[in-house]
């Protein structure tokens, strides 16, 4: 069956994702020939992870995450204004050197329905897993993120992940998600990304593989695996901007 004609009978299904230790029932009813429901802010912040503060980003298989993050990001654009959602990015080039503290500012100044942010993993797993902030930390004198913001970030997270996990089924294994405290960097600062510390909107941040591993590093690194990545993580924001519409009605 078609991808996209899949997508959109889906979509008429009830999601059921956990949260708040419970169930939440999103009713994810699609956004059809590319166009957006009114009165919803779907503005989406691309966030192509590295080079910052932190790091330059990891390297294996001769393949660097910086070159990926930003090769799915130009793709994932691309996606999303062909379904009618407006999609800004953190930095102007794959080598621009932002930190993270900036990333978060630009979604926070554009008023983003979700900041995404694009990431590749190395060690002894394999797969992509999405991760959320479930609490505030301090940084740079700032205290965050809102206890709103973390709730919907966990909502968009889980969201997301239950959209992409049929279409990268066979490719990619679906980990389960996580919290910022189980990142090597947020576990040093108090179980909170800087990027979420910052971040006035929903903040989702995904490790798109484990570039260390060899079936990953081949799947990412190959067009058809981005652009296959672009296309599910597009229809994930698809759907929760969805979910955020029929919420307000």
């Amino acid at each position: 069956m078609n991808t996209r004609r899949l997508i959109d009978k889906q979509a008429m299904l009830i999601l059921i994702i956990g949260f708040f230790g419970g169930l939440v029932i999103l009713p994810c009813q699609a956004i059809h020939n590319g166009s957006q429901p009114p009165n919803v802010t779907s503005v989406v912040c691309v966030d192509p992870g590295h080079p910052s503060e932190t790091s330059a980003g990891a390297n294996s298989h001769g393949l660097s995450e910086r070159k990926m993050n930003w090769q799915v990001a130009l793709k994932l654009k691309q996606e999303l204004t062909r379904l009618g959602i407006k999609c800004i990015l953190t930095k102007q080039h794959e080598k621009q050197v932002v930190t993270n503290r900036v990333r978060a500012e630009t979604a926070n100044k554009a008023k983003a329905a979700l900041f995404v942010r694009l990431h590749c993993d190395s060690g002894r797993g394999n797969g992509f897993t999405w991760y959320y902030p479930n609490h505030s930390a301090k940084k740079e004198e700032v205290t965050g993120p809102p206890i709103t913001v973390q709730h919907e970030s966990k909502l968009a997270a889980n969201s997301l992940n239950e959209t992409m996990r049929p279409l990268l089924k066979g490719f990619l294994k679906d980990n389960p998600v996580r919290t910022d405290a189980a990142t090597g960097v947020g576990s040093r600062q108090g179980g909170v990304l800087t990027g979420s510390v910052f971040a006035k909107v929903p903040t989702t941040l995904i490790e798109m593989c484990f570039i260390n591993q060899k079936k990953d590093a081949l799947f990412i690194s190959s067009s058809k695996g981005q652009k296959k990545m672009a296309y599910a993580i597009a229809q994930g924001i698809r759907q929760y901007l969805a979910y955020l519409y029929n919420r307000k009605q």
